[in-house]
């Protein structure tokens, strides 16, 4: 079968190529891929920066984000012939670690957790591929081939779980919310802000295009300047670039009592001045939190899939801006003005 391939850590080594059928170890549930999101790990890969291939093997199937059809699965399990599933990402260690023995394998704390299409495990970017009943989720059948959203829909399920559960510390009923970055992260954080009823505000560069266009259709407020002058002092502020600068401006200015989640991550490699002691003093004074979130586990998938069931499918059709059939894939990594999230095609839709 057809698979776009990668040698993790060699810059140029990415080829569709020809590669056996799924292993029997990989679990009984078999898929047909029908479409595969591209995101910024997919490139980071793809230039040499990060990856591990499968122990054995020199070479990685690439792909994360997935939508696919079932072709087989066991009689009486969560999934069978013919539904639309997306395979979840992240797997738990082999030790394994207090997190990971509950199901919290985003939480792992030895490092030893594989990742599809990442870390050590083939991913979802090949024609079919196997896996286990728990790893697999089902997905509206009216979504259709937008249910290739739903991974990063989980990332932004968790992140807003984590500000629920940190405002919980105190009496919580937060009104309005800040997203940094209107790329697909940001706009589906935006989304799941709306759906809870938040005044929601998002910044971003573009001062025109499909992205404002998409935040001012979601009942979603756009700007492009600072924190302050979209929101002064808001409940909670989730960002979703890693830029150094608004990393700072949103644990500046988040609101008494606050939470800033952070969901991008940063390059390093630049310095900021900024007043520490200022800082600090406003974050214990006004009871303000900052947390890291990242990956996703079960519970996130399937609250990710009941959010874009709710969703507005004409906006969710704008979101995923562009596809591409696999033996185009090339295409798919050349940036265009109105990308938003931008798929590989495998299968019929």
């Amino acid at each position: 079968m057809k698979a776009l391939t990668v040698v993790p850590l060699q810059k140029g080594t990415a080829e569709l190529s020809n590669v056996d059928d799924p292993p029997d170890a990989d679990g009984p549930v078999l898929v047909e891929t029908m479409a595969v999101g591209i995101c910024g790990t997919d490139l980071e890969i793809l230039s040499g920066a990060y990856g591990w291939a499968p122990p054995g093997k020199e070479r990685l199937v690439l792909g994360h984000e997935s939508l696919g059809r079932v072709l087989e699965a066991p009689d009486g399990g969560p999934v069978r012939s013919g539904d639309l599933v997306v395979g979840i990402v992240r797997r738990p260690d082999p030790v394994p670690c207090p997190n990971c023995a509950v199901g919290e394998w985003d939480f792992c704390r030895n490092g030893r957790y594989t990742e599809r299409g990442i870390k050590e495990h083939d991913g979802y970017l090949s024609e079919r591929y196997r896996i286990t009943p728990e790893y697999v989720v089902k997905v509206a059948p009216s979504l259709g081939v937008l249910g290739v959203l739903l991974e990063p829909t989980s990332v932004v399920a968790k992140a807003w779980e984590q500000v629920d559960r940190i405002g919980g510390r105190a009496h919580w009923s937060p009104k309005t919310a800040v997203v940094t970055g209107a790329g697909p992260i940001g706009l589906l954080a935006a989304l799941l802000g709306v759906q809870k009823s938040m005044e929601v505000h998002v910044i971003d560069r573009m001062t025109q295009g499909v992205k404002p266009d998409l935040v001012r259709a979601l009942g979603a407020e756009y700007h492009t300047g600072a924190i302050a002058d979209a929101c002064p002092t808001p409940d909670v502020i989730i960002e979703c670039t890693g830029v150094s600068a608004l990393v700072l401006d949103a644990m500046e200015h988040v609101g008494s009592g606050g939470v800033v989640c952070l969901t991008g991550v940063s390059s390093g490699g630049r310095e900021i001045a900024v007043d520490e002691g200022s800082l600090n003093r406003s974050m214990v004074l006004a009871n303000e939190a900052v947390v890291g979130s990242v990956n996703a586990n079960r519970r996130h998938y399937e609250a990710a899939a009941d959010a874009l069931a709710n969703a507005d499918h004409d906006w969710l059709e704008k979101v995923v801006s562009r596809k591409v059939p696999l033996e185009r894939w090339q295409d798919a990594l050349q940036r265009q003005p109105d990308d938003v999230k931008v798929v590989v095609e495998l299968g019929a839709s």
